[in-house]
């Protein structure tokens, strides 16, 4: 008779641990999102950034649009390198 209740314990050991590994699991897998939506708005902050310099650049009258351009490339680079 204690087979059955020896079996019995062993599959509510089981069907407890389970869902700590389903959660514990789902909680890494939900942290790399979170890191990867992070990085993406790291980059729309660093375009945005970009095109403010830029805008502000061409409606100034001290440089031509290609210096403008440029200072726009290397707002992006250091954007890219942090």
């Amino acid at each position: 008779m204690r087979r059955p209740a020896a079996l019995f314990g062993a599959f509510a050991v089981l069907a407890t641990s389970m869902p700590v590994v389903v959660i514990s699991t789902y909680a890494t897998t939900a942290q790399a999102q979170t890191q990867g939506m992070q990085r993406r708005g790291e980059r729309r902050d660093t375009r945005q950034a970009s095109r403010d310099v830029k805008h502000a650049c061409n409606a100034s009258t001290d440089a031509s649009r290609a210096e403008c351009r440029q200072t726009k490339r290397e707002v992006k680079q250091a954007g890219r390198h942090d």
